[in-house]
């Protein structure tokens, strides 16, 4: 089975994280983000994927490769113009095989979703387009789907105020997950900027357009920084599943044998390998040290991720943040409520970084230059 994958945005809302690096390849745990997407796909028997790439592409085909490793066939088409969803589906057009129901998919999704079950239920309904739907508790920023008894589309509701809602039971989002016959692309005109959403499916409904709702599913857009910590915490704790499940067994800890700790390490956690944890140091839970990260003495990182080769000083309070690559946190400062610290990023003595500021990348911050 063949998937298009759309990764063709900037990913502004994760900046800094995204500032030098696309957010298909952001690190989440242990992996590339698209890691996680490839090896779901890979269980529901897709074996060949086109990524539809706008920013940093060489960066995405770098860090994925060919597909090899996790036997699939990996090709990157870059636009060249931003084209929306729809036209960036067409640009692709010719790798679609003549008589080919594919998936096309948003790449910014952390799901467990049963993707063979929405397959087999598009068969059932004789579909052109079936949308993988998921619910929410609260509808207002969301675009919602209605369907009938039948599965099939009824209409759209765009971030419905309270008086539209009136006789709705489920609020049922798009997941970002669809599949598709490939009679959708005679709808796209080439060469043009369109949307799948707002131009395609509403001229599809009552023509072969269904939804398949994803009962039990975990589902999340990993878009934001609050949305990345929380998809980290829920991988962590189990609550999707993915390959990191394996690694961390049993007891939810996984540190990696090299790893020098003198501190304590609550699980869940990940620990990568060549982390250094000196006495009397803190480390958990819901914790992720990337490789070679350093946590000095009577530190403490509790509900963080903390990316390849940071250094946390002596009695720094790490916590509800995000830590870049290479930053260096230097003695008892403190990084918590949601701070963003991008990478080689310099955080003297003394700050005190919270409210979900972000520090951009190379940034060096004096001693007390900061305190929330």
């Amino acid at each position: 089975m063949q998937a298009v994958i759309l990764v063709g945005g900037e990913g502004t809302r994760l900046r800094p994280l995204t500032s030098r690096h696309p957010k298909p390849v952001i690190t989440l745990v242990d992996r590339p983000f698209m890691t996680y997407m490839l090896e779901w796909l890979r269980g529901h028997g897709v074996d060949d994927v086109i990524f539809s790439c706008g920013f940093e592409p060489a960066k995405i085909e770098d860090a994925l490769g060919d597909g090899a490793a996790l036997d699939m066939r990996l090709r990157y088409v870059r636009e060249p113009t931003p084209r929306g969803t729809a036209g960036a589906l067409k640009y692709v057009e010719e790798q679609i095989p003549l008589d080919g129901r594919f998936l096309m998919l948003n790449g910014d999704v952390l799901t467990d979703a049963d993707v063979s079950g929405q397959i087999a239920q598009h068969e059932r309904d004789g579909a052109t387009a079936t949308l993988g739907l998921v619910g929410v508790e609260d509808p207002s920023a969301y675009g919602l789907v209605l369907c009938h008894g039948d599965h099939a589309v009824d209409r759209f509701l765009e971030k419905p105020a309270p008086n539209q809602l009136e006789g709705v039971d489920h609020y049922l989002i798009s997941a970002g997950i669809y599949v598709l016959e490939r009679a959708v692309l005679d709808l796209v005109p080439a060469g043009q900027n369109v949307s799948i959403e707002r131009e395609v499916w509403p001229r599809l409904v009552g023509q072969g357009l269904f939804g398949y709702v994803a009962d039990g599913a975990y589902w999340m857009d990993i878009g934001t920084p609050e949305r990345y910590l929380q998809g980290t915490f829920d991988i962590l704790e189990g609550n999707v599943r993915t390959g990191v499940l394996e690694a961390l067994g049993d007891d939810f800890l996984a540190v990696a044998d090299d790893v020098q700790a003198q501190g304590r390490i609550v699980p869940p956690a990940h620990v990568g390998p060549g982390c250094t944890i000196a006495a009397g140091a803190h480390v958990g839970s819901l914790v992720v040290l990337g490789a070679g990260v350093t946590v000095g003495a009577g530190a403490r990182v509790e509900r963080a991720v903390v990316l390849d080769g940071a250094t946390i000083g002596a009695g720094c309070e790490v916590t509800d943040c995000i830590v870049g690559p290479r930053a260096r946190i230097e003695k008892g400062a403190v990084v918590r409520g949601g701070a963003v610290i991008g990478e080689d990023v310099l955080v003297g003595e003394g700050n005190v970084l919270a409210a979900g500021i972000k520090v951009f990348p190379g940034t060096e911050l004096p001693p007390g230059a900061i305190k929330f």
